[in-house]
C-alpha cells in the first residue's frame, strides 16, 4: 500500500536549514508551554460524584465501576466503538489500542486503563484475542453507562448530545453523523474511599494525543494522516493486505 504522493521539500544549504530550524524551534517551544498551561487547566477542573450504580461483563465476571478500578485511585475509560450487532471493532477505535504500551507505567502512578463497549462480552472477547490485545476491557452491555456518558447516541434512552452540543447544534454543524449510533470518546475518573468522581471526558478529535503513530507520523515531511485520508488506508492491524478491510 503506497503512501501518498506530497511534494518534497526544497533542498537548501546546512547554513540555511539551520536557520529555518532555530525559527520552528521558537514556535515549538512557545507551542509547549501552551499545552503545559492546558494540562495544568485539565488537572484544575472540578468533579461530579458518580451517584449511579453501573454493572459490566468482563474475562472475570461482573464487574462495578470501582472494581474497574483494580485498587488504584484513577481510572481511564476509552469508549470503544463496538455495537452489539457487529463482529468486530471499529477500526479507527483500534487504531487507538494498537498504540498502548506497557500498562505497568500507567499502574506506576496509581492509574488504570480499562475499555468499555455496548457489544456483549463474548463478541469483545473474541475479537480482544483475534487483535492479541490484554488491555482490561469490559461490556456495558444493558446499562446506561455509554448513553450516560454519550458516547451511545439513541435518544428514546436519553438526550442526544456529543462534543458538549446539542443534537441540533452537531446537525447546524453539519455533524449528523454524531446524532446516533456508537461513539468515541475517553472519560477519565478519581477514587477517594468509596466514591467516585467523574473529572473528565472528551470526544472525538479529543483523543488524537493517544494516536502515538500519528505522533511519529508528525515529524515526518509526509506529516500525520488527516481523518479523511485515514478512511482510505487504515486496517485492524491483521488486515492489511491488498483488498482487506
Amino acid at each position: 500500500m503506497s503512501a501518498p504522493h506530497i511534494e518534497s521539500p526544497r533542498i537548501v544549504s546546512r547554513e540555511q536549514w539551520l536557520t529555518a530550524r532555530r525559527e520552528l524551534l521558537a514556535r515549538e517551544d512557545a507551542s509547549a508551554r501552551a499545552l503545559a498551561e492546558l494540562e495544568e487547566q485539565r488537572r484544575s477542573l472540578p468533579m461530579v460524584e458518580i451517584d449511579q450504580e453501573y454493572v459490566f461483563e468482563g474475562r472475570t465476571g461482573k464487574a462495578t465501576l470501582p472494581e474497574l478500578f483494580e485498587g488504584r485511585g484513577q481510572l481511564i475509560v476509552y469508549h470503544f466503538m463496538f455495537d452489539p450487532s457487529w463482529d468486530a471493532g471499529c477500526k479507527f477505535c483500534s487504531y487507538l489500542i494498537d498504540n498502548l504500551g506497557d500498562l505497568s507505567h500507567l499502574h506506576a502512578r496509581d492509574t488504570t486503563i480499562a475499555v468499555v463497549s455496548r457489544a456483549p462480552y463474548p463478541r469483545i472477547e473474541a475479537f480482544q484475542e483475534r487483535m492479541g490485545w490484554t488491555v482490561p476491557w469490559y461490556s456495558s452491555y444493558g446499562s446506561r453507562f455509554n448513553y450516560d456518558f454519550h458516547t451511545t447516541q439513541d435518544e428514546t434512552i436519553a438526550a442526544v448530545e456529543y462534543l458538549y452540543r446539542t443534537k441540533d447544534e452537531l446537525i447546524d454543524a453539519g455533524l449528523d453523523w454524531m446524532t446516533q449510533g456508537e461513539q468515541a470518546g475517553l472519560s477519565v475518573f478519581l477514587r477517594r474511599d468509596d466514591a467516585v468522581y467523574h473529572t473528565y471526558s472528551t470526544y472525538g478529535d479529543g483523543t488524537a494525543l493517544l494516536h502515538g503513530i500519528d505522533n511519529y507520523l508528525a515529524f515526518t515531511p509526509q506529516g500525520r494522516p488527516r481523518l479523511e485520508e485515514k478512511g482510505g488506508w487504515l486496517r485492524h492491524h491483521d488486515k492489511y493486505r491488498e483488498g482487506q478491510r
